[in-house]
């Protein structure tokens, strides 16, 4: 069954989550992202954890305008490598593309780019959330 949800405040009667959505944020590389100083390693390259902030933030961001108010999505698994490092100073591009619907499971297809190419790929799963249920059974631990 597809996730519908209305959207009258955007004047859109209906909005459907399909695969092939696709999302994009860049990000450019500056001393607070970098390994040493978010403690993931001691060089001053573009961090993994950072990384990985991105690639959610990209998949979030992307199927956002299509979940019903009072829902987002939350991480839940994250394959990557990270296989190139990237300088302060240089920007890098996250992209990512919905190829799989289970329900409330969201699988994307991630990639990262720098200037001079591939920086890291992957996948990473969502689940789509009722907000405030979530948060209060969070907060009830």
């Amino acid at each position: 069954m597809p996730y519908l949800c209305r959207r009258e405040s955007l004047n859109l009667t209906e909005m459907e989550l399909h695969t092939g959505i696709s999302g994009l944020q860049q990000q450019v590389v500056t001393a607070e992202v970098t390994a040493d100083k978010v403690g993931s390693g001691t060089v001053k390259v573009f961090a993994t954890p950072m990384m990985i902030a991105l690639i959610e933030k990209t998949c979030l961001k992307s199927v956002e305008p299509f979940l019903a108010e009072g829902h987002g999505t939350v991480g839940t698994h994250i394959d990557v490598s990270h296989s190139a490092a990237t300088p302060v100073g240089m920007t890098v591009t996250a992209e990512s593309e919905l190829v799989e619907i289970d329900r409330r499971r969201l699988v994307f297809r991630v990639a990262v780019r720098d200037e001079r190419g591939p920086v890291g790929e992957g996948t990473h799963e969502r689940f789509i959330i009722d907000i405030a249920r979530f948060q209060q059974k969070a907060d009830s631990k």
